[in-house]
């Protein structure tokens, strides 16, 4: 886990996941003014809870402004001000300043302050705190398996019946249509893994710190999984087109160039981009796994992810196979 004062994408990705606020809010009971359905605490009431002066407050709001507004920092004026004024003792408000505003932050901003400074010894023990909280929300809401949380989207079943019609077709034109021995199979489904997220297989077990008896291909997201067998579908389709103009089979350089114009093909950029984002920001944010040759692509995890992946809807493989409606449209599809 990266140093949070220096690192804005773990800090959104703790912000951006309302389970793990609900139980920081629960179990750090920092206190705050109940307002408008929120927690929210006066700079009064966050200088004294860090320990900061006045000065310090407003530098990290000059310098984080966009953030912290971003994450719930506001500011009162007219009605909510005085409606905000009649609620709390004026202890908790710098009277000294008679200005018509007040800025407050809700419990989401000052977690998003106790996560950027850096001369506070109770926002560094706040800090701690909030990442063991984060560790037991995904371990509890995930069933403790985050190796396989990208199984808990409801995507991810119908993208792996997919993926693996398509790879019988993709294995059945490497056999019929390239020159090789057996080694041929692993050696393209590394190409495709390459030209999709920069790792063959044994760096994507890697960095995802899989044993060889894990199956890769059940730890990825549906998203990655549909443009694997989009790959295969149309590598396929290139290499019986190429092999039935010339009348033989291709060679392994033959087969290698009908690979480099698929995937050089601008129809595949936005979603291999797509890809590679989502499997570095989500193993980043969900499995604690960088991607080094994805690191430019890591983002902050989005809200829906968060509910997609820890929401009520989501659910463990085991819980959907046990669907009767779920098995029925599988069985279905294989029947067709």
């Amino acid at each position: 886990m990266s140093d949070l004062t220096t690192s804005p994408h773990q800090r959104q990705n703790i912000l951006n996941n309302r389970y793990a606020l609900q139980a920081a809010e629960q179990h750090l009971s920092l206190g705050g003014v109940a307002f408008e359905g929120q927690t929210v605490f006066t700079k009064q009431q966050v200088m004294g809870l860090f320990d900061i002066s006045d000065a310090t407050v407003e530098r990290y709001i000059a310098s984080h402004g966009d953030e912290l507004r971003g994450n719930g920092y506001a500011v009162l004026r007219g009605r909510k001000l005085n409606e905000f004024k009649s609620l709390v003792d004026v202890s908790l408000i710098n009277e000294g300043n008679k200005a018509p505003v007040l800025g407050v932050f809700n419990f989401r901003a000052v977690l998003n302050l106790a996560m950027l400074l850096t001369d506070s010894e109770r926002a560094k023990a706040i800090r701690s705190r909030v990442l063991d909280i984060v560790m037991d929300v995904l371990a509890q809401r995930s069933g403790g398996h985050t190796k396989y949380i990208n199984q808990r989207d409801e995507g991810y079943l119908m993208a792996s019946f997919q993926e693996k019609s398509y790879h019988k077709q993709f294995t059945d034109a490497v056999d019929h249509c390239v020159e090789g021995n057996h080694w041929k199979y692993g050696r393209y489904t590394n190409l495709i893994y390459q030209s999709i997220f920069q790792e063959n297989a044994a760096e994507y077990r890697k960095v995802l710190k899989l044993a060889e008896k894990d199956n890769i291909r059940e730890t990825m997201y549906s998203e990655v999984l549909n443009l694997i067998a989009s790959y295969e579908s149309g590598l396929a389709h290139e290499l019986e087109k190429a092999s039935k103009r010339l009348g033989r089979k291709l060679t392994q350089q033959e087969a290698d160039d009908e690979l480099l114009q698929l995937e050089s093909h601008p129809l595949y950029r936005p979603f291999i981009v797509d890809a590679r984002t989502k499997m570095a920001s989500r193993d980043l944010g969900f499995r604690d796994a960088l991607h080094q040759k994805l690191q430019a692509y890591v983002q902050s995890v989005p809200e829906a992810d968060f509910e997609r992946f820890l929401g009520e809807t989501s659910q463990s493989l085991e819980q959907r196979l046990s669907d009767p409606e779920t098995l029925a449209v599988f069985k279905r599809l294989k029947d067709r």
